[in-house]
């Protein structure tokens, strides 16, 4: 029998802060593959669109750079067709009926063309239209957005399709492409204020699955401080109270009805590193030119109305993601602040290949308390799965989504990966559905239709306080 739990997280044993705009509790899916698109989530759609398969993704046509390589002339038509039909009004309304309150759009630095390396660089143009369209979807069905730097400029990863480009070597760490980064999130922090269609965002996520070696990453904890002193300049611009202490009254910014006055005047407050003045001073141009193109006249304004909006929350992956003395991200806070996680079983690395290895190792998981301590909370799952590196049973997937769902109610809630799998007749889709696909796991009964509930609450009682293999 199936037992509902609606106040799942006020059982836990660590109550996460929850900051305004920030729903309750996060029941989320992730809108992956859709703006940033994966050909594993979509093969056989990858193939038909002219894309290719290979073992290493760099040597052949298997992410969005060297699609737009091979096909110049096609590539934002191509494209235009997978953003109008991969994404739709009626998914949105399969993710409302399913009770999911949240999702995260993970993004392309090149959705901001013209943060684009032309012509070394090359992707899909158009992207922002369709963004656009997708918000206005969420936001009528009052569901709130994260915004996901998914695939940032030159590259965070080697050898990784969601980077938007298989590349070789890992470029962002480097003061040109941090730059961009930046510039890149004070144009969707202005959008989120200004552009009605983006009211549902509560959250920027500064850097998806940075390198993990933190002595591969040089300055990227002075980059996490610039991230966030770029969203709370442009809040304070805007007129946003931003609560902190950092901020003395004193020094703020005067507020001109005029955006761009204003901002050109923000760029001079001592408080702000020169990187940020310079990022800010790149994006209004970016942001005069997208509110044009968009109809958006009011995006040239400050209203007194933005003294009542919530301040964004700025989002970052844990300190506990990297190794080797990382910095943490903690440090870098400003206001509303939270972090992610990514736990996915299947990658390896976690826990040993078997069901009892997987069931000891999640039920008895102090991931999220241990970021707690370290200050990297409130804290959410930002991606989790069914799969596993062994065959699982229908059985399993049910305790272990259970387990999962309980470990992490220790937080601030869970996005699942992905909100959908393309249906194929290619081996290993079927698996691949099953296992990987929100909408499918709820189809195939692997997991609740509220989620809220779970098969079975006293599901990890066999495994606690068990060895951890």
């Amino acid at each position: 029998m199936r037992h509902i739990l609606a106040g799942l997280v006020l059982s836990s044993t660590l109550v996460a802060r929850v900051w305004a705009g920030q729903p309750a509790y996060i029941y989320g899916v992730n809108l992956g593959s859709w703006l940033v698109l994966e050909p594993w989530l979509l093969p056989q759609e990858w193939l038909d669109m002219g894309g290719e398969s290979c073992k290493v993704c760099s040597t052949c046509i298997a992410s969005e750079a060297a699609f737009a390589k091979a096909y110049p002339d096609t590539v934002d038509t191509k494209f235009a067709t997978h953003w109008d039909t991969w994404f739709t009004q009626d998914d949105v309304n399969k993710l409302k009926e399913a009770g999911i309150n949240t999702v995260r759009i993970p993004l392309g630095y090149w959705i901001v063309e013209r943060l684009v390396d032309r012509p070394q660089e090359s992707f899909p143009r158009g992207g922002l239209k369709y963004l656009r369209r997708g918000l206005s979807w969420l936001k009528d069905a009052g569901i709130q957005v994260i915004l996901d730097h998914h695939a940032v400029p030159g590259a965070q990863v080697t050898g990784q399709m969601f980077t938007g480009d298989c590349a070789t070597e890992a470029k962002f760490y480097t003061p040109h492409n941090y730059h961009r980064a930046l510039v890149w999130t004070a144009v969707m922090t202005g959008l989120s204020h200004l552009d009605p269609v983006f009211e549902s965002v509560f959250a920027i996520e500064a850097v998806n699955n940075p390198i993990s070696d933190a002595t591969k990453t040089p300055g990227y904890g002075t980059f996490q401080k610039n991230f966030v002193q770029i969203i709370r300049a442009i809040e304070l611009t805007l007129g946003i109270p931003v609560p902190s202490s950092n901020f003395p009254a004193s020094v703020l910014p005067s507020v001109s009805n005029n955006f761009t006055a204003a901002l050109i005047a923000t760029t001079s407050a001592p408080m702000f590193s020169k990187e940020v003045q310079v990022a800010l001073l790149e994006a209004i141009p970016i942001l005069l030119e997208i509110g044009e193109a968009c109809g958006l006249p009011k995006i040239l304004e400050v209203s007194s109305s933005m003294q009542s909006r919530d301040p964004l929350v700025a989002n970052f992956m844990d300190v506990n993601w990297q190794y080797n003395n990382p910095s943490n991200p903690a440090d870098a806070a400003i206001g509303p602040q939270a972090y992610d996680s990514h736990l996915i079983y299947a990658h390896g690395g976690i826990a040993a290949a078997d069901p009892t290895s997987y069931m000891i190792s999640i039920c008895n998981s102090k991931h999220i308390q241990d970021d707690a301590a370290v200050g990297n909370s409130p804290l959410w799952v930002g991606e989790w799965v069914l799969a596993t590196e062994f065959k699982p049973t229908d059985a399993f997937m049910r305790q272990f989504g259970d387990a999962q769902k309980l470990a992490y109610s220790k937080g601030a809630g869970w996005i699942y990966w992905n909100f959908k799998i393309e249906v194929t007749k290619l081996e290993k889709s079927f698996d691949l559905v099953r296992q990987w696909s929100y909408i499918d796991g709820l189809r195939f009964d692997l997991l609740t239709q509220d989620p809220a509930a779970l098969f079975d609450p006293n599901v990890c009682v066999p495994y606690m306080n068990s060895t951890i293999n």
